[in-house]
């Protein structure tokens, strides 16, 4: 048997797999017909694109190796793509507002709390793990001030545009990536006091990106969302929202620096320092979560030889129930969707 392909290059010049349509049908039948037949209907469909899409296929099997700590069977690769399907039919409800059967567990809400009490904004740093809509969606109803992400659209424009037209308020929250104010309005809802989010685990190849150490091997991230961080001088806290079981997530918050400060002398080491100890603090969030990072292409193989070093990890309407389940991070619960591990063709739908 012959090994997958894998699927290289820039996983921003990934097109849309013919997703549209297919994304369309399911919001039609999911809206009319409940979640219970969507949740029916993410079966074939899975097993549609676990059959088809070879490339991904072979990176999930990679990367489930890596992060279950074992050799990953072609079951943990369907739960992977099916667990991926769940959240984007997840995405679909929570967006047309229905959220009262969902259950989302905040732990670490505390140092979030801190960051908003002393009203100098603050900068969430997030990843592909997950759901961010879990994160946006419960931050409109419950956040005491407004939350912005900062994202890279890209190659999945049409695809999300669909997605977000089920909530046209919400979208107006999103600052797009590349756009030419972006900086400027990033800047402006800092110093308003404002919360905003950034994924900080993959951005385009045009962009800058250091090669760091990420479970056993190099890999790509980008420096962008920590040099963000350090330019608004505002305090820096990670989230982790996790799907857990049906409609059940839990979102961790953990502190990750008052201010990120890049040294004139030492701009490109300090960088480097806190771009491992993000991917040090995602691969341990992986390896709690295997089947929740989304990011199907070959992560590894984004290592640019030329950058690559030696580098050790530095040690009224209806609402979601909302339970803070803990004062921080320090024991990563077991997940309904897989438990802890001993250490861009998508497969269908959206990123």
């Amino acid at each position: 048997m012959t090994a997958a392909p894998l699927v290289t290059g820039d996983w921003s010049g990934q097109r849309e797999r013919g997703s549209l349509w297919l994304v369309r049908t399911m919001i039609w039948l999911s809206r009319r017909l409940g979640w219970h037949f969507g949740h029916a209907l993410l079966f074939p469909i899975t097993l549609y694109f676990f059959l088809w899409s070879r490339g991904a296929r072979g990176i999930s099997r990679r990367y489930l190796t890596r992060a279950l700590g074992r050799q990953a069977r072609a079951a943990d690769v369907f739960r992977h793509f099916f667990v991926f399907s769940s959240v984007i039919l997840d995405r679909i409800f929570l967006l047309t507002g229905s959220v009262r059967p969902y259950r989302v567990r905040l732990f670490g809400l505390a140092h979030l709390q801190s960051c908003i009490a002393r009203g100098g904004g603050c900068v969430l740093l997030g990843s592909h793990l997950g759901s961010f809509e879990i994160l946006r969606v419960v931050a409109a109803r419950d956040c005491p001030v407004p939350f912005k992400a900062l994202m890279y659209r890209g190659h999945t424009a049409a695809l999300t545009g669909l997605i977000e037209r089920l909530n046209p308020a919400l979208c107006n929250d999103l600052i797009e990536i590349g756009s030419p104010d972006a900086m400027l309005a990033v800047r402006d809802c800092v110093a308003r006091g404002e919360i905003v989010g950034i994924l900080a685990d993959r951005a385009p190849d045009s962009h800058k990106q250091l090669t760091v150490r990420f479970f056993d091997g190099d890999a790509a991230f980008p420096t962008g969302p920590i040099i963000v961080a350090a330019t608004l001088g505002a305090p820096v806290v990670l989230f982790f929202a996790v799907r857990v079981g049906r409609r059940r997530y839990d979102v961790h918050f953990e502190p990750f620096a008052e201010a990120v400060i890049l040294g004139r002398q030492t701009r490109q080491e300090d960088l480097r320092r806190h771009v491992a100890r993000f991917a040090a603090r995602l691969e341990a969030q992986c390896r709690a979560h295997p089947y929740n990072w989304f990011n199907f292409y070959d992560f590894w193989g984004s290592a640019r030889p030329e950058l690559a070093m030696p580098d050790r990890h530095c040690s009224g309407a209806a609402r979601p129930v909302l339970r803070a389940a803990g004062p921080g991070p320090a024991a990563l619960p077991r997940s309904a969707d897989g438990q802890p591990g001993r250490g861009a063709v998508e497969p269908g739908l959206v990123p």
